[in-house]
């Protein structure tokens, strides 16, 4: 299903050339379209060069999907096209007032800071909050799930060496549409240096506070979910591609980080440029159950 973008929206030439088709907002207001409003907090560096990699996935869904980009008044974004920004990007405030069904809390490069410590973590804990009352399903991805465990209680860890690659995920739970439940394990991206012991969400569900929803040996619990399941978290990237994994080791060797090595199940070399049939999946499920 189409994309609402505007016309004039840059991430159309990105979308367009992977067959991504969009519509502008008067079209999507055909009597047998579903509109989804989806909020999302972008946090990622170049925010308008990422757009495209977490569209894509969710335009494979039957819905039709209007992204609505939201600014925090606390972030710099320094790395971000600031042009971009002040036209296409608009406060929580009147993003809440568009009728959103969910929100998206991308990932940010902040996993070795403590949450304290980020410039703008008290505006985005307020917000976060707000939305868990206010909207049907908010989904952190990456950072961003470890910054909803954080809400609940529930602590994250450095790594000595970045998790970075792709791993296999076996689902502990049935019936959602999430997963393909023609399959107890999938593959998934993941690129961080931070993470959650699985002895602490194994205590927090024991509490009642999560449901733990996927885990494998060497990348733990990787998606779960407050009980009241306002709060999704995936602490991987199923937006990712295998070639932005590529990317991410030669910029990670240029920075010079010694705690990186080559992205483990990725062919560098031959690495696609499409989402995980996981990614898709598990996105356009958070989509569906949104929908009353």
């Amino acid at each position: 299903m189409p994309l609402v973008l505007p016309n004039d929206h840059q991430a159309r030439a990105a979308l367009r050339e992977q067959g991504i088709a969009c519509l502008c907002e008067a079209d999507a207001r055909r009597a047998d379209l579903t509109v989804v409003r989806i909020g999302i907090i972008n946090l990622m560096p170049a925010a308008e060069l990422y757009e495209p990699m977490l569209l894509a996935p969710l335009a494979t869904s039957d819905l039709a999907v209007v992204p609505v980009w939201i600014r925090l008044h606390t972030h710099s974004y320094a790395s971000t096209d600031l042009g971009h920004l002040e036209r296409w990007y608009v406060p929580f405030e009147r993003a809440l007032a568009q009728a959103m069904s969910g929100l998206v809390l991308t990932g940010a490069p902040v996993e070795e800071l403590a949450y304290e410590d980020v410039r703008y973590w008290r505006e985005l804990a307020e917000l976060l909050s707000v939305a868990r009352h206010e909207l049907r399903s908010t989904l952190g991805l990456c950072w961003g799930g470890m910054a909803l465990g954080k809400l609940l209680g529930i602590e994250k860890t450095s790594f000595a060496h970045k998790l970075f690659g792709v791993y296999p995920l076996a689902r502990r739970t049935q019936g959602r549409a999430l997963f393909d439940d023609t399959s107890t394990s999938f593959e998934c991206a993941q690129s961080r240096h931070a993470g959650i012991d699985d002895a602490v969400l194994e205590a927090a569900e024991r509490a009642g506070s999560v449901h733990l929803l996927a885990h494998s040996a060497p990348a733990g619990y990787t998606i779960f979910e407050s009980a009241d399941r306002r709060y999704l978290a995936h602490l991987g990237h199923p937006e990712y591609t295998p070639a932005r994994l590529g990317f991410e080791y030669q910029r990670d060797l240029q920075l010079g980080r010694s705690d990186v090595t080559a992205p483990a199940g990725v062919d560098l070399a031959h690495a696609p440029a499409h989402a995980l049939s996981h990614g898709r999946r598990f996105l356009t499920g958070w989509l569906r159950e949104l929908v009353p």
